[in-house]
């Protein structure tokens, strides 16, 4: 666990067995970016995403064919062995869906509604509550999630009027903070006043500017104890999205803000949608909060290097190792604490490799063409030859069998 972290208390809320708030590991979760209507679609990248590593998968319910479809996808996930809960994505309305489509209600782990999209003037109200009897009587917890790019416009009104007529007028995004915030507690305060159980809830402010982000979250933190999911909205495409959703969410989780997390990548053109899963997985992993996979030590590279080998080895280790976690996790108690070093000359290579578990330092460029094995601190065996990464990888599992058994 990182040096001085301390989890910010919560209540904690079961959303169909994944404990989110508390003491509980921090969640992963994804949306579907499927017309939830082709169930076809759906249930196979619902699949894709639980086995990515997913503990939540969100799909949009906005249509009637969509809210007929949830039980079909909820089931197919079940038949292939998953038990990922599926939440549902509410806007505009969401109370007739439910009412209309109690399959839909029924199985669904989770509701979320954004209470800027739940209607307007004296229909507000009214939706919302529909939804969250909907939630009492199915006994599902609900997100309470406010965007910024929806928020409730009678509400932000109101704060900017006030606002303008302060002595010291705030800025136009702290009122905006201010708003995401209020709408949130208020619509939480009338969801518990309609029956919901203080522990059925889950809050968020979304905003896709990282300071925003880091500044809106620790002032909720600070006015109630549901948990919050964390994540940037409109992230962004690839190093942009990841880069802005690892610095915001990072300085949040060190100080203890954030129960469960969303990287909202745009994804590439026929890009896989998993890599949101794994980037998630990758940050709450490097911060040291959660531990998924045996983590890889492997040098950037220089001129000493024989480049094209050492990153092939590099990178055929790190999926070797993604692919054989399923089992793994499975039988060797543990192993996800295993950290291998895959290192490229003979300058750090024979160090890094006997502080990890396991490692290997490969010969640069004019270096003798052989290859220590260090195991547990010590020089295990030296390999030479063609078959460099297929022995260390014979070494490496039978490391963890002997090991985590």
């Amino acid at each position: 666990m990182i040096s001085g972290y301390q989890r910010r208390s919560s209540v904690p809320v079961d959303v169909r067995g994944v404990i989110v708030g508390s003491d509980a590991p921090i969640v992963v979760q994804s949306m579907t970016n499927t017309a939830t209507a082709d169930v076809d679609a759906t249930a196979a990248q619902v699949t894709e995403l639980a086995s990515a590593g997913s503990e939540l998968v969100r799909i949009t319910v906005n249509t009637r064919e969509a809210a007929s479809a949830v039980p079909e996808i909820v089931g197919r996930l079940r038949d292939r062995g998953f038990n990922t809960p599926v939440i549902g994505d509410f806007h505009y309305n969401g109370h007739l869906l439910l009412e209309e489509y109690p399959g839909c209600a029924e199985a669904l782990a989770k509701y979320r509604i954004n209470p800027g999209n739940v209607g307007t003037g004296d229909h507000r109200d009214e939706n919302y509550t529909a939804i969250i009897r909907k939630a009492v009587e199915y006994g599902k917890p609900v997100r309470i999630g406010a965007n910024w790019g929806s928020v409730d416009q009678v509400l932000l009104s109101r704060l900017m009027e006030e606002n303008a007529g302060a002595e010291e007028p705030a800025s136009s995004s702290a009122v905006i903070r201010e708003a995401l915030m209020r709408s949130v507690l208020r619509s939480a305060q009338l969801a518990e006043e309609v029956g919901l159980e203080h522990d059925r809830i889950v809050v968020s402010c979304k905003v896709s500017n990282v300071q925003e982000l880091i500044a809106v979250n620790r002032e909720l933190a600070s006015r109630c104890d549901y948990p919050i999911h964390l994540g940037l909205t409109e992230a962004g495409m690839g190093e942009r999205g990841i880069i802005g959703s690892t610095a915001g969410m990072a300085v949040l989780l060190q100080e203890g803000i954030g129960d469960t997390i969303r990287v909202s990548l745009t994804p590439e053109p026929d890009g896989d949608r998993t890599r949101e899963v794994l980037v998630a997985r990758q940050i709450l992993q490097s911060m040291g909060l959660r531990l998924f996979t045996p983590q890889v030590t492997a040098c950037p590279g220089c001129g000493r290097t024989t480049s094209t080998f050492f990153q092939n080895m590099a990178a055929r280790v790190e999926s070797y190792l993604r692919e054989r976690m399923p089992e793994w996790g499975d039988r060797y108690p543990g192993v996800e604490e295993m950290e291998v070093a895959v290192m490229g000359c003979v300058v750090n290579g024979p160090g890094e490799s006997r502080h990890a578990d396991i490692g290997i330092s490969l010969p640069g460029t004019a270096e003798d063409p052989r290859a220590p094995v260090f195991i547990n601190g010590g020089l295990f065996t030296t390999l030479e030859g063609d078959r460099i990464v297929e022995d260390f990888i014979l070494i490496l599992e039978e490391y963890v069998e002997r090991k985590y058994r």
